[in-house]
């Protein structure tokens, strides 16, 4: 009987059920929603931030102190007065939702425990970042944005170093993979890529979310491949095998060099186009700041905010771009088409399977899962004599 990849496809993505798709479906137009109402949120405390005058305070404190310090102090202070300006969302946005839809297990205490942690890191690392903004303003007029480029690269880069060594390790455990066929499978695979063995890890990943899901972080010295233990428990060996074979093409194919690249530039477009901008948003927020004053941090920040938006579709090409290149990584070199079909279709309960191609294109970071099942099943049909599948069929034959 001849494979009908399309037909294969559509098996899949209904195996889910039509109440789970209009519960992805819901939860994924929600996410969108979300973007817009976060940055209504933001609106409102920049505003509260800039009426009340609170970064002026602080800098009339610090003005016989250096820059470095004022500007770090001010921006700190920035970060920690708008967290808890938007808490209430943040509870909504990252648990409350979360857990209405069953994406979460999280207690609310562990939540805000991590959470504080997460503030705390942002507020101390964003700050640093903006002084070196600040002082690029200062020394470099006019064409500043044009060096922040090199800040956002050095900057990135020194944050992908350190996070699986010092920040990942604040949120969650991290384990070499448990003795046993999984072990022994992965193991050979990296065997095969030339990835050293302490490379390959588990990590405690339903403590935070009950999505199916590996990835890739770290660069250099610090890269690593890490499983989610909610990916390990739900899966079959070959789901497991076929998704690290996908978080392996990440890793060899170095698709976080890529991104690196991508944000400077970025990252040059949205502070060229907040220089020009700025004064009118810093008018529209009352504030009197020019824009190499930190004290227009809130103004600036909600400016290149903004901005990013609007640049969504650029950063979400270059993720779905990746993704569909580990997917064709997995097929060649695992060659298991069914098992990442059926990990794929895991993914879909959180991310909607079938979106509309202006949908998919705005705010997807990954192809829809219908794209990603129909080009295993392609890759089945086309490599069909050849696969594992089929040689398991022959045999039983």
């Amino acid at each position: 009987m001849t494979f009908d990849p399309a037909q294969a496809t559509a098996a899949y993505i209904d195996s889910l059920g039509p109440e789970a798709l209009a519960k992805a479906a819901a939860y994924t137009m929600g996410n969108h929603w979300m973007l817009l109402w976060g940055l209504v949120v933001s609106a409102v405390a920049t505003l509260i931030i800039v009426r009340l005058g609170i970064l002026e305070r602080v800098a009339a404190k610090l003005e016989q102190r250096g820059s470095f310090l004022r500007t770090w102090l001010v921006g700190v202070t920035f970060f920690l007065i708008s967290a808890v300006i938007t808490l209430p969302w943040s509870v909504w946005e990252e648990w409350g939702r979360e857990r209405s839809y069953g994406r979460t297990s999280q207690p609310l205490s562990d939540f805000l425990m991590q959470d504080a942690i997460g503030i705390a890191i942002t507020s101390v690392m964003g700050a640093l970042f903006f002084v070196g903004v600040y002082a690029l303003i200062r020394h470099t007029g006019k064409r500043w944005w044009l060096w922040s480029g090199g800040l956002t690269a050095g900057t990135v880069s020194l944050v992908l170093l350190l996070s699986p060594v010092v920040i990942e390790p604040l949120f969650n455990e991290y384990k070499p993979v448990p003795e046993g066929p999984v072990r022994t499978a992965l193991l050979e695979m990296a065997d095969e890529a030339g990835i050293p063995h302490d490379r390959l890890f588990v990590y405690d990943g339903s403590r935070q979310s009950n999505n199916f899901t590996a990835n890739v972080s770290g660069v250099l010295g610090s890269a690593r491949i890490a499983i989610s233990d909610v990916a390990l428990g739900e899966a079959s060996l070959d789901e497991v095998k076929a998704v690290t074979g996908h978080e392996i093409g990440h890793y060899v194919l170095g698709h976080i060099w890529r991104q690196v690249i991508v944000l400077s530039l970025l990252a040059m477009l949205l502070f060229f186009l907040a220089d020009r901008l700025y004064p009118r948003f810093a008018r529209l927020f009352g504030s009197k700041a020019e824009i190499g004053d930190p004290v227009g941090l809130p103004v600036l920040i909600f400016t290149v905010g903004l901005l990013g938006m609007f640049a969504l579709p650029i950063t979400n090409t270059m993720t779905r771009m990746g993704e569909s290149e580990a997917d064709a990584y997995s097929l060649r070199t695992v060659n298991l088409p069914d098992a990442l079909a059926g990990a794929l279709v895991k993914t879909a309960e959180y991310r909607y399977p079938r979106p509309h191609p202006v949908q998919e294109a705005l705010f997807y970071t990954h192809p829809s899962v219908e794209t990603r099942v129909r080009r295993a099943m392609e890759w089945k049909a086309t490599h069909r004599e050849g696969s594992p599948e089929a040689a398991a069929a022959t045999g039983a034959r």
